[in-house]
């Protein structure tokens, strides 16, 4: 019944994304951001698709059952920050761009020395976060079909590149809202079922008023303030989000979009993790595999395992096809050069270029995915390197005009060294053993894990503030706030020339020139 139910739900979504397949019309816009037409209900949909995966349920049951209420929720709470805050700052501006991806305002803001930059640590960071969605799903399928792990990380990831590639960020908002809504209904049926069976006694010292876990140091509280702040800020520059953000068709509706999604990814994921701490009376102390499963498996009626696992299988495929999507973009369009350049009747380069890309991204994921079998602690360390090398040119290049090339360059290295220097000589990573890139030494042990996110940020900001200080401030190329709307008029212009191949008139603010 197990593999009857998934099935049919894969097949579904499938069905639905090869149908809205036709709206893409042969151009990349459509294709990439969904012609920028999207209502705020589908991008809202789309936006808790990639929030809502399998390191934000899986990573959060396993790491609250392990350690208690907060180590587990900072993943999903996190992610809720990012929307949240992306929607009060950043969605309106950041739509009124009209950028096609995210480093193209790097190379607006600070040139093509940072657009290149920021789209390698992207493509990496992304590749990380597609291959622990990956894991879920080779585990999911290893755990309940018995069928070999390196085998389901390929399944979940052909399927979710066979309607992606075909109908691109159309198909993944369509897709995202059925399988957001199987995975809402499967997580408060799971917390009805517990409650009414079992009760939601949950130990002392381990629940959601167990504010020890964050304020004590020996309960994991600056692993939980880390794994908050990576995510509830790092996140902000996620290619996958702001790609739904710019897909929105007004400011207003992209804004709506992100508060939409961050009360979604609540509702869905707190229950799992209140559901596995309650479970904690009445499972065993060895587990033979993640702790959602093990319940799902052994103690829940039949018809809600079947939903649970339908909506994760889902939440997979939903963030794997959306990073894949934005990766492939991120190196064809920033890293390759290419383009958009679509004249009605002839093939739109960027359309074809894309969908070939996301073939060695897909095989990168599932070799990152094979190699290391983690979940929630790979989308932390992603997002960790994200605020560490990108958050501060981003927000301070938008608000200070004095931000600098250079600047921008000194902060992304030296966040960039900080971080992967701590990374490898500390032995644990977010209270999980580092057992990607570890060199033995006697400076660092485990009681300094969760400081490598603070030191690093902190190193970041200061160089692109003393750097910016000193030095001279060049002709900006104007993408701070208060120009917003004169770049409306240079990217609608810019827009209209790679369309037609005509230049038009624009007005261009001296800042910009």
């Amino acid at each position: 019944m197990i593999l009857v139910g998934v099935a049919i739900s894969i097949a579904i979504v499938v069905a639905v994304g090869f149908y809205v397949s036709k709206r893409i019309e042969g151009d990349s816009s459509n294709f990439l951001v969904g012609g920028r037409m999207l209502p705020f209900w589908l991008v809202g949909g789309a936006l808790m698709g990639a929030a809502v995966d399998t390191n934000a349920t899986l990573g959060n049951t396993d790491l609250a059952f392990e350690f208690g209420f907060w180590a587990g929720a900072c993943l999903p709470l996190g992610l809720a920050l990012c929307l949240t805050i992306t929607g009060i700052f950043f969605a309106k501006p950041m739509n009124r761009m009209g950028l096609t991806s995210f480093p193209d305002y790097y190379r607006l803001r600070f040139g093509r020395s940072v657009e290149v930059g920021a789209s390698v640590l992207l493509a990496v960071a992304f590749c990380m976060l597609v291959a622990g969605n990956l894991v879920a799903g080779g585990l999911l399928f290893n755990y309940f079909l018995g069928m070999p792990y390196w085998l389901g990380v390929v399944l979940i990831a052909a399927i979710a590149v066979a309607y992606t590639g075909t109908g691109g960020l159309i198909a993944d908002a369509y897709t995202a809202i059925i399988q957001m809504s199987l995975i809402l209904v499967g997580a408060i049926g799971l917390f009805f079922w517990m409650t009414s069976t079992h009760g939601l006694d949950i130990a002392e010292g381990t629940g959601p008023f167990a504010l020890g876990q964050l304020s004590d140091p020996a309960q994991g509280a600056v692993i939980n303030w880390a794994t908050l702040i990576a995510l509830g800020i790092g996140d902000i520059v996620a290619i996958d989000f702001m790609a739904r953000v710019f897909s929105a068709k007004s400011p207003e509706a992209a804004r709506r979009a992100c508060f939409t999604a961050a009360t979604g990814t609540v509702a869905i994921c707190i229950p799992f993790g209140l559901v596995v701490l309650a479970a904690h009376s009445f499972l065993p102390e060895e587990l033979d595999g993640p702790v959602l499963f093990v319940l799902l498996n052994d103690y829940a009626p039949v018809g809600l395992t079947v939903l649970v696992l339908c909506g994760l299988v889902g939440a997979s495929m939903s963030t794997a096809n959306g990073a894949i999507l934005a990766i492939s973009n991120v190196c064809v369009r920033n890293l390759g050069g290419v383009r958009r350049v679509h004249v009605p009747g002839r093939r739109d380069p960027l359309l074809r270029a894309t969908r070939v890309a996301m073939v060695p991204m897909t095989l990168f994921s599932i070799v990152f995915a094979i190699y290391v079998q983690q979940t929630g602690i790979l989308l932390t360390l992603a997002f960790d390197l994200m605020l560490a090398c990108l958050i501060v040119p981003f927000i301070l290049g938008l608000v200070w005009r004095r931000g600098t090339t250079t600047a921008a360059v000194a902060a992304i290295a030296v966040g960039f060294v900080v971080r992967i220097g701590l990374f490898v000589m500390t032995p644990t990573m977010f209270g999980v053993e580092n057992t990607i890139l570890y060199i033995p030494n006697s400076l660092i042990d485990a009681s300094f894990d969760g400081w490598p996110t603070f030191i690093a940020f902190a190193a970041g900001l200061l160089t692109y503030v003393a750097v910016a200080l000193a030095t001279p401030p060049a002709a900006l190329r104007g993408l701070d706030l208060q120009v917003a709307d004169d770049l409306d008029d240079i990217l609608d212009a810019a827009d209209q020339l790679e369309k037609t191949g005509e230049p038009v008139a624009a007005k261009v603010p001296a800042e910009a020139s």
